[in-house]
């Protein structure tokens, strides 16, 4: 990533960050649009509590992108625990795209399409990792 698409996440994400209870709800909305299968994942689920953790989970990702050695092997944790939740690679582009639409629509105008790419080359660097720690986990099951 480069220090441009950094700070444009770390802008738009100063923006999101007051709203952070409304745009989880959005997200998760949003998600099971995308994918009404995925909604199993999360039935023993408080969807406000976990709402709050996907946002803490964007914040550090946020605070940590211009550290990205002290970012990713928490990153790697966070993918072995959704392996054993029952998440699959395909739900990674689902996650993505619920991502960028709650994004669209809690940014407004704000929402250029350089913050657009920021992000969503952030979302592809975390996924990948994630997916990687997934499958690493999987494999020594």
């Amino acid at each position: 990533m480069t220090p441009t698409q950094i700070a444009a996440i770390e802008a738009s994400f100063r923006l999101v960050a007051p709203i952070a209870e409304p745009a989880a709800a959005i997200f998760y909305e949003r998600l099971f649009t995308l994918d009404p299968m995925l909604r199993p994942l999360f039935a023993r689920t408080d969807i406000r509590d976990q709402g709050r953790k996907l946002m803490q989970a964007i914040g550090f990702v946020v605070a940590h992108l211009r550290r990205p050695d002290a970012m990713l092997p928490a990153v790697a944790a966070l993918g072995a625990r959704h392996a054993a939740y029952g998440v699959n690679p395909a739900h990674y582009d689902t996650v993505g795209q619920a991502l960028l639409d709650t994004l669209a629509e809690g940014l407004g105008p704000h929402f250029t399409e350089e913050v657009r790419d920021a992000w969503a080359g952030a979302y592809a660097l975390i996924a990948g990792h994630m997916i990687e720690a997934a499958g690493e986990a999987r494999r020594a099951a």
